[in-house]
């Protein structure tokens, strides 16, 4: 991108000559021009080519100097270029570099004129003083020089007709300072540099520098420091490293880089290292009179003094980017006036903006801004992160009440709402906000933790961690919630702390700890009913029954649903008495009592809808479809489950996507759509592997090798199905281990014989047993039935088969009517047996 390291410093054109009693003085920037009215006047020397020397270690900026190179042609109208940027940034060397390689195309004169509008002691330019300055340069006799600021703008549109000059007017304060200087006719090119947006400059083509790309920053780097480097190794990585902590910004690169070059002997390994360790960088970035702070402390002493402070209040904000409505929290103003700061601020590229209604602060300028707000009174400097933390939690609450699938007890700690928030009138807006302000709040907690501020880290971690839920990923959440768990501990807030530790069960539940799940979830409930909590208890004991049913505990599982229901009827919370229910229909069904678990997920739908919660109802549906799955139906369940994925995908819910997507593969399975199977089965698998749920990929993958079994790529089906078995290991989910291992068996009774399939099935009777699951149970004596048909086994086969037919009838599973056909052609076949 960019090039050379420095802004030269050289001057205007002169004019020299003896002061008589008639003479006028005119002062254009340092630049000295007189007049002398006497009767012999010697020759003026024009000066037409005043451009600076073109840097040699030019480098990148191969976009940006095209787009000046093409639009510079002679002999169309005059064309009017601004280049603007942050301060350092390599705005002077690429006018500069571009007017040099234009010079051939202008061949009439190439003029370069500082404008001064950030000149360290001096005054921006006055046009009229340029213009006597630039008439005189070009030969025009002093004494000819009318008075006044028009009168010389037209002399000096009249003197360039029919040339073809390239003038660099570098520095500029605004467009009024730029407008008299301008060319009038045709052949003529203006490139002004400018760290101002000169948007009311009509008819100019903008071209705004950012920093450097990283490759090019590294390039820049090495050429100055005169050195070989490889393309790979130590020192190109610590390259790497040196200019991104530069902030990819050509002044700092070029200044550091100058350092090392006077220092043949060290590495840039070690170099870059005591850089990154340096407590003042920007300290670290000067050389001679040139400094990257004093390119900053120009732009700044520029803004009035309101605007310096909301820059130095923007300097104490911990996260990357921010926008109007903290910005006002952290500098205590009114949103419309931290608009127009931000506004102003990104117009001098004090700011940038990457996304509207976002502004973010270069690396540099950052610590250029917390540096000068470090002057200010340690009170005010904590007043404003306490502003900006109450604006950040206030909002990030109401956000979290747009998508909480429960009611949960309060924190008793809370702070002064802010003056202004976002209006979040539902769950889209709630959860884009959420969004575009997750690393902030990340930050701001990692500060927090970071300076003691232990109410504020218990705030937020218990206000994000239903957004992680939804969105994930989910380390990140428990992260958090760990060190809420640690806050509230150190504040004695035994509240936050118990809804610390039910959140944090929560997430460990749906990763798969279930260990950590249970003894964070007891932990939470002995607090709740120590401080006579009900709502927390039912929320705990609804936790705890969703852990006793992933480890095979089914009984346990509905016996603390149904405690928990009791709990929420008692508060009458029908939001926890739908979750319940819920929670019943899934307890149901896992131990075979499928019309009782559609008749409670049938239930749960109801006040769902009547509550008008849509994740509720989402839940439901999926719930009633796979009931209906199991007893066969599979128009239904596949409609059910279609209802389920619409509204997750609406609201959006990641998790309840990736389990509508599983579901719907396993309907196209057994409905013989292979193809479509695999698509949704992959896409559920991605999901779930998105989000880290161990769990969900552990079933995918044991679907997806059921039906690549189907489809005869047998090698990706055992890859598969060995995979799912270590998952469901690993998380002691000995239900999963049982489905699998009956899924192993139908394999391997394909590639190895029946008897290692009937070991399988032998394995998955047994853990079936122990958790109480009779379809799995089922399924296993149906498929040790099959291995003893190979074998010849036939009394032992009808035996294991009749077994299987009562209880696939009894719970009306879909598996009665085929496992009942093949024991009748059994039954009604040869008596004798082999074995």
């Amino acid at each position: 991108m960019n090039a050379g390291p420095t802004e030269p410093e050289a001057s205007g054109p002169r004019l020299e000559g003896h002061a008589h009693d008639e003479s006028r003085v005119y002062m254009a920037g340092r630049d000295l021009h007189q007049t002398v009215h006497i009767s012999a006047v010697p020759e003026t020397i024009a000066a037409l080519r005043t451009l600076p020397r073109d840097v040699a270690a030019f480098t990148g900026r191969e976009h940006e100097l095209g787009q000046l190179l093409r639009t510079a042609t002679p002999g169309r109208s005059v064309v009017i270029h601004t280049v603007d940027g942050m301060p350092g940034v390599g705005k002077t060397t690429l006018a500069t570099h571009a007017a040099h390689r234009l010079a051939e195309r202008y061949p009439d004169g190439q003029l370069y004129v500082r404008l001064h509008a950030h000149t360290p002691g001096q005054r921006p330019a006055d046009p009229a003083d340029v213009l006597a300055a630039l008439l005189t340069g070009i030969g025009v006799r002093p004494q000819q020089l009318p008075d006044g600021l028009e009168a010389r703008a037209a002399l000096w549109r009249d003197r360039l007709a029919g040339r073809r000059m390239v003038i660099v007017m570098d520095d500029a304060e605004n467009a009024d300072q730029v407008e008299p200087l301008l060319p009038g006719s045709e052949g003529c090119l203006a490139i002004i540099t400018s760290r101002r947006r000169l948007a009311a400059l009509d008819g100019a083509v903008p071209l705004s520098l950012t920093v450097m790309p990283p490759d090019d920053a590294a390039a820049l780097f090495i050429r100055l420091t005169h050195r070989t480097v490889p393309d790979t190794g130590a020192e190109r990585d610590a390259v790497a490293e040196a200019v991104r902590l530069c902030g990819h910004l050509p002044l700092a690169i070029a200044l550091l880089a100058a350092r090392l070059a006077q220092h043949p002997a060290w590495s840039i390994a070690e170099y870059t290292a005591d850089f990154a360790a340096a407590r003042n960088r920007l300290g670290e970035l000067e050389a001679g009179d040139r400094a990257v702070a004093a390119a900053f402390d120009l732009s700044y002493r520029a803004l009035p003094a309101d605007r310096q402070r909301f820059l130095r209040r923007l300097g104490l904000h911990p996260g990357p980017d921010i926008d109007a409505y903290a910005a006002a929290a952290l500098d205590g103003v009114p949103v419309a006036e931290a608009r127009r700061h931000l506004g102003a601020l990104y117009t001098h590229h004090l700011v940038e903006e990457p996304a509207r209604g976002r502004y973010r602060l270069h690396d540099l300028i950052r610590e250029y801004a917390r540096s000068r707000a470090e002057q200010d009174p340690a009170a005010d400097r904590a007043r404003a992160v306490d502003r900006l933390f109450a604006y950040y939690q206030h909002t990030a609450e109401e956000a979290d009440r747009h998508y909480a699938d429960a009611r949960r007890p309060e924190s008793p700690i809370t702070a002064e709402p802010p003056a202004e928030a976002p209006e979040l009138a539902g769950r889209s807006q709630a959860l884009a906000w959420m969004r575009a302000e997750r690393v902030n709040l990340l930050s701001c907690t990692r500060y927090a933790v970071a300076d003691g501020r232990q109410s504020d880290v218990v705030r937020f971690a218990l206000a994000v961690n239903v957004f992680f839920r939804l969105e994930g990923p989910w380390h990140e959440g428990m992260s958090l919630l760990g060190a809420g768990i640690s806050a509230a501990r150190r504040l004695g807030d035994r509240q936050g702390e118990a809804n610390a530790l039910w959140s944090l069960g929560w997430m460990q539940r749906v990763t798969g700890d279930y260990a950590a799940a249970v003894e964070l979830a007891e932990q939470a409930l002995s607090l709740y009913r120590s401080l006579g909590e009900r709502l927390g208890e039912a929320n705990t004991l609804r936790d705890l029954g969703r852990v006793r049913r992933m480890t095979g505990n089914h009984a346990a599982a509905a016996d603390l649903a149904e405690q928990a229901l009791a709990v929420y009827r008692s508060l009458d919370d029908r939001l926890g008495e739908a979750n319940s229910l819920w929670d019943l229909a899934w307890a149901r069904r896992m131990t075979g009592e499928y019309e009782q678990s559609a008749a409670r997920a049938e239930q749960a739908l109801g006040l769902y809808r009547s509550l008008g919660s849509r994740l509720g109802e989402a839940n439901a549906l999926w719930d009633l479809g796979w009931a209906r799955r199991l007893t066969g139906d599979l128009p239904a369940a596949a409609d059910l489950t279609g209802q389920a994925l619409a509204l997750y995908r609406s609201l959006p819910d990641r998790l309840g996507e990736a389990n509508a997507l599983w579901s719907l593969a396993e309907c196209k399975r057994l409905t013989g759509d292979h193809q479509v199977a695999v698509v949704l089965g992959e896409r559920a698998l991605e999901l779930y592997r998105a989000l880290d749920v161990r769990l969900g990929e552990a079933h995918a993958l044991r679907d997806l090798g059921r039906v690549r079994r189907l489809t005869g790529d047998l090698e990706a089906a055992a890859e598969m199905t060995e995979r799912a078995l270590e998952l469901f290991r690993s998380l002691g989910d000995r239900l999963g281990e049982a489905e699998v291992l009956n899924s192993k068996g139908a394999l391997l009774a394909e590639t190895a014989g029946p008897e290692e399939a009937l070991a399988q099935h032998r394995q998955a009777l047994r853990i079936a047993r122990q958790v109480n699951s009779p379809l799995e149970e089922a399924r296993a004596l149906e498929g040790a039935a099959r291995c003893a048909v190979r074998t010849g086994a036939l009394s032992t086969a009808r035996a294991g088969l009749r077994e299987a037919v009562a209880i696939y009838r009894r719970i009306g599973a879909a598996e009665a009517a085929s496992a009942g056909a093949r024991l009748a052609s059994l039954e009604g076949g040869r008596s004798g047996d082999a074995g």
